[in-house]
């Protein structure tokens, strides 16, 4: 039945025998739905694989449709919904797995145990007066063997150690076959613990029925879960690698820019410290030169002056001499307007 209305809705939609008001409130589920189970469409459902076996999970929870499968196959956001669904997939899987685990260590443990064989049953009444008429026989026939080698009579002796060694294999018909039945049963009762899914197996069993077996739900299934998360496990280790080796990669690009921005900023410090001290050198060649210029401008100065100023002191001593007839002349004239004054009024 679940089969066909899965084949029907398939055909016909999911609302195929909806009325017309329930299909007014009617919203169609779309793959990225909570109700779509992501493990079936990305892999596999752990609730189909132990169906009627001793593992079965029951029904999902979920919805398995193989359009939405199809659907979610060929969305844009197909590769960025994969990695989500797969991480849920090996969580669900691992608890599973421990669950497994967890049951063969004890199933391990229980065949770790040494059971001690059952002791044999006695023997009976006819069977333990015989084993003691046999053992009576024995011991005579050795007491007797041993006085006639004291006699030396070795050929008489030696045909008594075959009547012993006649009545020796008596005793033990009389004992083994009883052993025997023990340790057949013994080995028929050895059992085996299947690693993959953790069925109890007996160990000496036909190929046929060890056939069945592995290829029985319950081995398939849980292979498929361990397979699926031994790879999903060697892929995330794969990609942490990858990513590891991605950011060494770009570490090692970051040193290299930083070391030839160091390079280029240590170039243009030393090309900025070449122009300043060029400069400095400049400055102070012009300082020495202004320095010259001055000292040569205060030197050709120094020479005018020396060659005016020995003119200026003729000139003043020649000055000096004649100023003062000068003022001994102006002071006679100044007196002789007096005199001719005086001189008049007389």
């Amino acid at each position: 039945m679940d089969a066909q209305r899965a084949l029907l809705d398939e055909l016909m939609g999911a609302a195929r025998n909806l009325t017309e008001e329930e299909r007014k409130g009617y919203k169609e589920v779309t793959w990225d739905d909570k109700e779509v189970c992501g493990f079936y469409m990305v892999r596999f459902c752990p609730h189909d694989l132990f169906v009627n076996t001793r593992s079965d999970l029951g029904p999902c929870p979920r919805i398995h449709d193989p359009k939405l499968k199809e659907s979610f196959e060929k969305s844009p956001r197909h590769d960025a919904y994969v990695p989500k669904f797969e991480a849920e997939l090996a969580q669900f899987c691992e608890k599973l797995v421990m669950d497994l685990d967890r049951r063969v260590r004890r199933g391990r443990e229980r065949l770790a145990q040494e059971v001690e064989p059952a002791p044999p049953p006695p023997l009976t009444a006819e069977k333990s007066e015989q084993l003691s008429v046999v053992e009576e026989k024995i011991k005579n026939l050795l007491e007797q063997v041993e006085s006639l080698g004291e006699a030396g009579k070795v050929d008489e002796a030696e045909a008594l150690m075959r009547k012993v060694e006649t009545l020796n294999a008596e005793k033990t018909a009389l004992t083994q076959p009883q052993n025997d039945k023990v340790l057949m049963l013994g080995q028929e009762k050895k059992m085996a613990l299947c690693e993959i899914c953790g069925s109890f197996l007996v160990a000496n069993d036909a190929a046929e029925r060890t056939q069945s077996h592995v290829t029985g739900k319950q081995h398939v299934g849980y292979g498929m879960v361990r397979d699926f998360i031994t790879e999903y496990k060697a892929a995330k280790e794969k990609a942490n690698d990858e990513e590891k080796l991605a950011r060494e990669r770009e570490a090692e690009e970051r040193r290299k820019q930083r070391e030839k921005e160091s390079e280029r900023r240590r170039r243009s410090d030393s090309s900025d410290r070449d122009r300043h001290r060029d400069k400095d050198h400049s400055r102070e060649r012009d300082r020495y030169r202004d320095r010259d210029s001055e000292r040569e401008r205060s030197r050709e100065h120094d020479v005018r002056g020396y060659r005016d100023g020995g003119r200026g002191v003729d000139y003043r001593l020649r000055n000096g001499r004649n100023g003062g007839r000068d003022r001994y002349r102006d002071r006679s004239r100044s007196r002789s307007p007096v005199k001719h004054s005086y001189r008049r009024s007389s």
